[in-house]
């Protein structure tokens, strides 16, 4: 097999995957609608960055946790993107998914109680990072 052909293999691979990802992000995005609206996420926005810097540099929060969050914030501010911005509905999906996934692991890891120390939002807007950290009023989902 010539160079040129693994290359072409590896590439075909990679776009076959990422297609696959965008269909299974796709399909998380339709099928989880009632999590949070785009419209109540871009209103949380600024105070999700606050929420996600004030966990990140609280010292009482395992190392593992502050990585997390560091590199989210790194990823949020990046121009680059899994989706770019400009692909409908999925393109602000991804952030939101990457999001999500992260606060679970924190919430798992933290307590739902550094959630509540933390945030610097209304009450309505923390009930809203709650459910999008998989967290009930009473207690993890």
């Amino acid at each position: 097999m010539a160079w040129w052909q693994l290359l072409l293999g590896v590439l075909a691979g990679s776009v076959l995957l990422y297609v696959v990802l965008l269909a299974l992000l796709w399909g998380y995005a339709r099928l989880h609608p009632d999590t949070v609206s785009a419209r109540e996420a871009l209103r949380l926005l600024p105070d999700v960055v606050r929420f996600i810097k004030r966990l990140a540099g609280d010292g009482s929060l395992p190392r593992g946790v502050r990585v997390r969050l560091g590199l989210l914030l790194v990823y949020l501010a990046s121009p680059v993107d899994l989706v770019p911005d400009v692909v409908p509905v999925i393109g602000y999906a991804d952030d939101a998914v990457v999001v999500a996934l992260v606060l679970r692991s924190v919430v798992r890891a933290a307590g739902p109680e550094a959630l509540d120390r933390h945030w610097p939002g209304s009450t309505t807007g923390l009930q809203l990072v709650r459910r999008l950290a998989g967290i009930s009023a009473s207690g993890p989902a």
